[in-house]
């Protein structure tokens, strides 16, 4: 799912910028600072271009610039040519923040071109830094070539509506306090634009005090009061210099005056002298008037001489009640249509509606749109981000909703995709590509269960998860969201599912369908090369790859449904999923029973061929029930709104959806609790949490290589360790981990694989790039692999990306592993080109392990054993991808299902036949069968198999047996087989045959898998 657009200034360098000082305080005549004259040899530190490909990042030049009216005859000016396909500009950023609140506004000279394109600027205010303030832009038409100067006083300015960044403040207010630069956003056209002498001007007039309320909306019952607090906060935080009076009184709304509540004002007295941030209340009384009804507004009007009204006026309501939706009792079905029917139009296009959260002008704007959703896309955070501060700011959204006639709850959506990955100090779990490594869906259970808990104790009852993808090309960026290229594996790990859903938290199965299987090289989007592309295949590939794992979903109850941004083309020509009435209506809905709704993918809409109203139309009518928007609200509901009046779009279909959506909100019981429950906010990032995620760490280790038996390494060693990823929490949680993208360095609270390391190893020395002494070591651990990527950005051949090891990790592996016995652990969303393993003892494929890297060093000394198995086939050159388990021509470096254990087959064998002993009828029997082959004579002193026809036998006779059991896990299942798989790799003949038979096995053929296994041994 994409996620929140990068910041625009995302390449911008948060340097120093040559600024005059800028004086704090009251206004006062000033003299007008310049921000950037362009008097410099190169393009000044701090400026920067950006664009979403490097195709659209302008090129900035200085060149001579007398022609300026006004200019001498050796002025520069700032040039930027420009050719952008979707978004590109420059900007201009500070490494520490300015007030600029002294002056009056902003202005620039800019040479045009008289295009008549429209070009937007905007100021960077507040935050913590360039790249998370919030947005506050204007604009000016390039409607003449030559010279003109724009003057835009900053009282003119207004939020950006279309985007935020993640982090930004929220308040809606261009303080001017702490101002972190501006942005020049260009045309998406080519082109040539100069600018010059960009600075503040004038002296802004004296800024009055603010009245603000304790909350914006006061939902009280009938026969109750709201008392209402008013603060009065100074502009330079100095008490009041003159005495304040506050008038207040309630206005005309829904409600009744003398009927629903007794009218009240008067005024409120704030003497000279009173602290900034002081506060006073009044009390409006409601009364009952015995009727069952919806709820009613009482608006409350504030204002004194001096001083602004709040930025939203407050507004009491009388909650709804009495009516037959609002009892608990009732049956959902029966809630769902009592609530429908007394829904507008209005009100059922606003369910709909699913606006990113940095988008909102106003939040009252949730009341205003009736809007039933919003979301925080990757990155999209409270400041601070932290649990309490979500939970604050998602029951400040909620809290808006009860201002509306019939209070439907909002449903708020995260990308909580290997735990609540949004949120710093969050349990962040390994990416689905190492929970499929585990092959233990009771584990990924666990993972739903914890990441659900967490979820929802900071207020968030719906998660965009799981991806059920099933990847078929490694050089895909979204690879790691895969559980694997098998479905049959994928389909065993819908369990995630019933983790999140018994646990309060809606599940979404996501891309549907067939984002796994675009074609390399058909992406349309950006400089992508295969996320978001094609997949042509046939009605029965589609069947048997991709639409297994949802179809299994839909078993499970799964609550919503998430379109792929890709294009299906199934031989008649490529059709985006948003728009395929087919697989959505007819298959999703019709032949598979899906009772949940389908919400699309971020601004997907906008990929289908059309106009905005065909968009729409389209993608509602193919069976979309929610739409993530997700910044265009007001066009989208206007837009479903004169559709559906046109007749283009049939109210049916919009019943039909809304019934859906307030069908789960209904189950997840918001509309009783609406509000985030914090009693369990201490468990967010706990240590009951952390130890789950450190197991699926520690299960998800595939032991690729051990030659020698180097692994697991001794305690009393002392231990070298080296490479890019051994001392980085960023890099080893990958993508999705608190922005979309990810990034490298400490960005959460963790455990990095060198801290883990060094609380196993008596002695460790550690060089990132292996420059410190080699002597006197007993083993190496170079730790390689990946930087974080998310969709898209992560596709090879974007912008140069690879699957080889950087230059650097070569280095380190050839320098350490030559001087030492060596480990190499490849932390990486994918496989990996390794290269000449001849001079490397052991290989572990660490995949992204999250924030508890003792998972990782766990089986490395031996704490548990390695048991993990490959989910993806390990290529042996680029040249075989795509290459999958069933490909005719299958010769890779180590197959699907590929895994050494270091755990005695016999223990493994006596533990499973203990449990299965306590089961049903076949599954004693199949621990009878075990029995005889445990005995002693078929067995080495070191628990590995002696006589391998007597022990496959008798497991072979178990595994038939386990076939018919209902009561029988996985878990003991597959490590039945597992004797099995032993034998083949010990052989290390026919990949092919090792690899169906771990198919067979994820799909529950298990006789299959062990005699497949059996001629793989021989």
């Amino acid at each position: 799912m994409f996620r929140s657009r990068p910041p625009l200034w995302a390449a911008a360098l948060s340097l120093l910028v040559p600024l005059l000082a800028v004086p704090a305080g009251p206004a006062r005549a000033a003299a007008s600072p310049t921000l950037a004259d362009f008097e410099s040899a190169g393009v000044p530190a701090g400026v920067s271009a950006w664009g979403n490909d490097a195709a659209s990042t302008p090129v900035l030049t200085i060149e001579p610039g007398a022609g300026r009216p006004g200019a001498p005859d050796t002025n520069h000016v700032l040039r930027s040519g420009y050719a952008i396909s979707q978004w590109g500009g420059w900007s201009q950023d500070l490494a520490t923040a300015q007030d600029w609140s002294p002056y009056e506004g902003f202005s620039f000279w800019v040479k045009g071109e008289g295009s008549g394109r429209r070009i937007f600027f905007e100021l960077k205010d507040g935050g913590s830094g360039p790249g998370a303030a919030e947005l506050f832009e204007s604009s000016f038409t390039d409607d003449a070539a030559g010279w003109r100067q724009v003057k835009v006083p900053f009282a003119d300015f207004t939020r950006r509506a279309d985007y935020q960044p993640g982090g930004a403040p929220t308040d809606g207010e261009l303080d001017l306090v702490a101002m972190w630069g501006y942005a020049m956003r260009l045309p998406t056209a080519s082109g040539t634009l100069e600018w010059d002498d960009v600075a503040l001007y004038g002296t802004a007039p004296p800024r009055p005090a603010r009245l603000s309320t304790d909350r914006p909306v006061y939902p009280v019952d009938e026969k109750a009061a709201a008392k209402v607090s008013v603060t009065v906060t100074t502009a330079t935080g100095a008490p009041l210099a003159a005495d304040l009076a506050v008038t207040y009184r309630t206005g005309t709304g829904t409600a009744t005056p003398g009927k629903d509540y007794t009218p009240a004002e008067g005024t409120l007295t704030f003497p000279a002298g009173t602290p900034s941030g002081s506060a006073r209340s009044f009390t409006v009384t409601i009364l009952k008037d015995g009727e069952d009804e919806v709820a009613e507004t009482i608006p409350v009007e504030l204002s004194a001489a001096g001083a602004r009204p709040p930025a939203e006026a407050p507004v009491i309501v009388v909650n709804a009640h009495g009516l037959p939706y609002l009892d608990a009792r009732r049956p959902v079905r029966e809630r769902v249509a009592d609530l429908l029917g007394r829904m507008t139009t209005e009100e059922k296009v606003g369910q709909m509606t699913q606006a990113e959260r940095l988008a909102l002008a106003k939040q009252s704007d949730i009341a205003a749109y009736k809007l039933g959703s919003l979301l925080s896309g990757g990155g999209s955070t409270p400041t601070p981000n932290t649990p309490e501060a979500w939970a604050d700011m998602v029951d400040a959204f909620q809290l808006q909703t009860r201002q509306t006639r019939l209070q439907v709850p909002l449903i708020y959506g995260v990308d909580a995709v290997h735990g609540h990955n949004n949120v710093a100090g969050a349990t962040i779990f390994p990416h689905n590509v190492g929970m499929g490594a585990t092959r233990d869906p009771d584990l990924v259970a666990r993972e739903g269960e914890v990441t659900a808990r967490e979820v929802k104790a900071t207020g968030v009852p719906w998660d965009f998860a799981p991806c059920l993808c099933v990847s078929r090309d490694d050089r895909w960026g979204r690879a790691y969201e895969s559980f694997s290229e098998d479905p049959a594996l994928v389909s065993r790990m819908t369990t995630i599912i019933d983790g999140l859903q018994d646990h309060g938290v809606l599940a979404t199965a996501k891309h549907y369908v067939g984002d796994g299987g675009t074609a390399y090289g058909s992406s349309t989007s950006g400089d992508y090369t295969i996320d978001q592309g094609v997949t042509r295949v046939t009605r029965q590939e589609l069947e048997a790859i991709h639409l297994a794992p949802f179809a299994a979903a839909v078993r499970r109850g799964v609550g919503s449904v998430m379109p792929s941004f890709s294009s299906v083309d199934l031989g008649d020509g490529p059709v985006k999923m948003h728009a395929h009435k087919e697989l959505i209506t007819d298959v999703l809905k019709g032949r598979l029973g899906f009772k949940g709704f389908v919400v699309s993918d971020w601004q997907a809409i906008d990929q289908i061929p059309g106009d905005y109203p065909s968009d729409v139309r389209t993608s509602v009518n193919a069976g979309l029930d929610m739409i993530m928007v997700p910044y265009a609200y007001p066009d989208f509901v206007a837009t479903l709104q004169a559709e559906l009046a046109a007749g283009r779009v049939p109210m049916s279909r919009v019943d039909d959806a809304v019934a859906r959506i307030l069908t789960q909100k209904f189950r997840l019981g918001l509309f009783e609790h609406p509000y985030a429950d914090r009693t369990h906010l201490g468990e967010v990032g706990s240590a009951a949490h952390r130890a789950v995620a450190r197991t699926a760490a520690a299960r998800s280790q595939v032991l690729l290589k051990n030659n020698g038996r180097l692994l697991p390494l001794s305690r009393n060693a002392k231990v070298y360790v080296a490479g890019s990823n051994a001392d980085d929490i960023g890099n080893q949680s990958g993508g999705w981990t608190i922005t979309w993208q990810g990034s490298s360095g400490p960005i959460t609270p963790g455990t990095t694989i060198l801290q883990a390391i060094r609380q196993r190893a008596a002695s460790v020395t550690y060089s990132r790039d292996a420059s410190a002494g080699l002597a006197g070591h007993d083993v190496g651990v170079v730790v390689v692999g990946e930087t974080p990527y998310a969709e898209g950005f992560g596709d090879v051949g974007r912008q140069g990306r690879t699957l080889e090891l950087s230059a650097a990790d070569r280095a380190a592996v050839d320098k350490v592993c030559g001087a030492m016995k060596c480990v190499v652990l490849v932390v990486s969303g994918r496989p990996m080109l390794l290269g000449d393993l001849s001079g490397v003892e052991a290989v572990v494929a660490a995949w992204l392990p999250g924030t508890e890297g003792a998972g990782v060093a766990d089986p490395l000394f031996g704490a548990v054993p390695y048991t993990g198995r490959l989910p993806f086939t390990w290529f042996r050159s680029v040249d075989q991808i795509p290459i999958n388990v069933g490909d005719a021509a299958y010769d890779p470096l180590f197959p699907y299902g590929w895994g050494l254990r270091t755990d005695p087959a016999r223990d493994r064998l006596k533990a499973a036949r203990d449990k299965l002993a306590a089961g049903d009828g076949p599954a004693r029997a199949a621990a009878a069968a075990l029995t005889l082959a445990l005995a002693g004579r078929l067995w080495n002193a070191d628990g590995s198999v002696r006589d391998a026809r007597a022990v496959l036998a008798a497991v072979g006779a178990a595994a038939s047996l386990l076939e018919r059991s209902r009561t029988a896990a996985f878990a003991q299942q597959d490590a039945v087989v597992s004797v099995a798989r032993d034998l083949a790799q010990d052989a290390g003949r026919r990949p092919g045959l090792q690899a169906t038979a771990d198919h067979e096995l994820a799909a529950g053929h298990l006789r299959k898998a062990v005699d497949l296994l059996a001629q793989a041994a021989r």
